[in-house]
C-alpha cells in the first residue's frame, strides 16, 4: 500500500516565544522570512492573559467581552 510522503521538516517553525516582545520587522537570524512573525502580529500566551482563571473580561470600544477557556481547552469569546 502506497503512503503519502512524510511531512516532517528539518527547519523548525517559530514558537509563540519568538514573537513575544519583538516588534522588529526583520526575520530572526537563521529563519526564512515565511517562518518569522509578520510585523503587525503580536502573540500572547493564553497563560499570560488568564493566569489561573478560566475567564477574563476584555473591554473594547465601550463594550465588555468575556473570553473563557472551555473544559476541552478551547477559547470562546462572548459579548
Amino acid at each position: 500500500m502506497n503512503q503519502p510522503p512524510s511531512r516532517t521538516s528539518t527547519t523548525p517553525r517559530h514558537s509563540a516565544t519568538d514573537c513575544l516582545g519583538s516588534d522588529a520587522a526583520a526575520p530572526m537570524v537563521g529563519t526564512n522570512a515565511a517562518d518569522a512573525c509578520p510585523p503587525p502580529t503580536r502573540t500572547l500566551l493564553s497563560q499570560a492573559l488568564f493566569g489561573n482563571a478560566s475567564e477574563i473580561c476584555i473591554h473594547h470600544m465601550g463594550t465588555d467581552y468575556r473570553l473563557r477557556i472551555t473544559r476541552q481547552g478551547k477559547l470562546i469569546l462572548t459579548k
